[in-house]
């Protein structure tokens, strides 16, 4: 099973005429049976018609919404390529009844406005970016202490 951030990590499978699941649960996030992810949205990705330089392709496109104690929740990640490169992303944690600022957002991270940055809680800071596979990863485990502490404090 695929980790966040790795190619193929929330590819989904089909399972029966017109259903999907993601093949990876919440359960790998936050180590919590409770929790369930459900795929909303599905890669997918659009080539330029015009010759020459092609704009990045959007090969990941995903929302996860959470149910359980985080129902109303979600996590997205977006992901641009120009050949084999990641040139653009978004990794974002949204819940609106944690964070009433930055539309949600308690923690993300991006590199629009040109560089690589980190939100949290309505406050964003520039980052060294380690390369995308390493970034994911380390969302995935600052998401896990982060779920630990909100289920700490009974959020």
């Amino acid at each position: 099973m695929a980790a966040f951030g790795q190619a193929g990590a929330f590819r989904p499978v089909e399972v029966g005429p017109g259903k999907r699941v993601a093949d990876m649960t919440i359960d790998i996030l936050s180590g919590s049976s409770q929790d369930v992810i459900c795929p909303q949205m599905a890669r997918h990705s659009k080539s330029s018609g015009t010759k020459g330089a092609r704009p990045p392709e959007k090969r990941t496109d995903e929302i996860f919404y959470l149910t359980g104690k985080r129902r109303g929740a979600c996590l997205c990640e977006e992901v641009w390529y120009e050949g084999r490169e990641v040139v653009k992303y978004n990794l974002a944690y949204i819940n609106h009844r944690r964070c009433s600022v930055d539309n949600g957002r308690v923690l993300g991270y991006d590199n629009s406005r040109d560089y690589h940055h980190r939100h949290y809680m309505g406050h964003v800071e520039k980052i060294e970016f380690p390369g995308y596979a390493a970034l994911a990863s380390h969302f995935q485990n600052e998401l896990q202490e982060l779920w630990r502490l909100e289920d700490e404090e009974g959020h």
